[in-house]
């Protein structure tokens, strides 16, 4: 049976976003889902188009409620920012093992265009990485 995971952050718009992406492209087998504490009204546009220049479409994807998920049983409950692992609500649903793997919030960023941009990509590649080896020694069992 493929694990369940549920990737929080509190707006879901940027992180838990990218975070599920790749989770979704490295096995599509999984059950993994992002939620936010607060969520917010879209995914931001430059996640979408810094997560297109890795071949992943976030276009269809939008912010969805934690509260949607709470009674439902998860293999990892995975906190990506502060806000959320501070306001982690309780599950009623099982929960086997709760993570925090934190990264600065892209949307944050300030300056250029360019660099925020940056910003969002350097993020994105932390996601990435993170993720990976998650995947690849956590879910897979593989040591690095």
């Amino acid at each position: 049976m493929n694990p369940s995971i549920l990737i929080l952050c509190t707006g879901n718009s940027c992180r838990s976003q990218m975070a599920e992406g790749f989770l979704r492209s490295f096995d599509t087998g999984l059950d993994v889902h992002s939620a936010g504490t607060i969520p917010a009204s879209a995914v931001h546009p430059l996640a979408v188009q810094i997560m297109r220049e890795k071949g992943i479409d976030l276009a269809g994807s939008h912010p969805k409620k934690v509260d949607e998920f709470l009674d439902r049983p998860f293999d990892y409950v995975i906190t990506v920012c502060d806000g959320a692992k501070e306001s982690c609500p309780v599950f009623t649903g099982v929960v086997k093992h709760r993570l925090h793997i934190g990264f600065d919030d892209p949307a944050a960023a300030t300056g250029s265009a360019e660099e925020v941009l940056a910003v969002f990509r350097r993020v994105r590649d932390e996601i990435e990485a993170r993720f990976r080896e998650f995947w690849r020694e956590t879910i897979r069992g593989e040591k690095s």
